[in-house]
């Protein structure tokens, strides 16, 4: 499940995923993002990621749809997780034009938020 909770960035959507991500979810994330910064404002990303199950097929599509879609509106991308895996994946994106991305352990949470918000 992915929950918005109180961000502390007005350019940040802060988020909280949990078990298992569905379409619903990401619909949610793409209205949110739309209602926000519409189809050209640059926003962030501060996640915090538990425990997760491996998408299904059809979450994954809609994922990568809705990030194809909004991809250039990406600026930075804090993950905060404990699960190692994600810093590649964070390493990954942030090899890609136009994004920064990393990867905080969660007894790094303010330094995540201090990082997201230096311009």
């Amino acid at each position: 499940m992915l929950s918005f909770v109180t961000s502390k960035d007005e350019q940040t959507l802060a988020i909280e995923v949990e078990g298992k991500v569905t379409k619903d979810d990401l619909k949610k994330f793409d209205n949110v993002v739309f209602e926000k910064f519409r189809n050209d404002e640059k926003f962030n990303v501060y996640a915090v990621i538990g425990d997760i199950d491996a998408p299904t097929a059809g979450a994954l599509f809609e994922e990568l749809a809705v990030d194809a879609k909004r991809w250039s509106q990406y600026n930075k991308l804090a993950v905060v997780s404990e699960k190692d895996w994600l810093d590649k994946v964070s390493g990954a994106i942030d090899k890609l034009p136009g994004v920064q991305a990393e990867h905080f352990p969660m007894d790094q949470m303010e330094a995540a938020w201090d990082w997201i918000k230096e311009r």
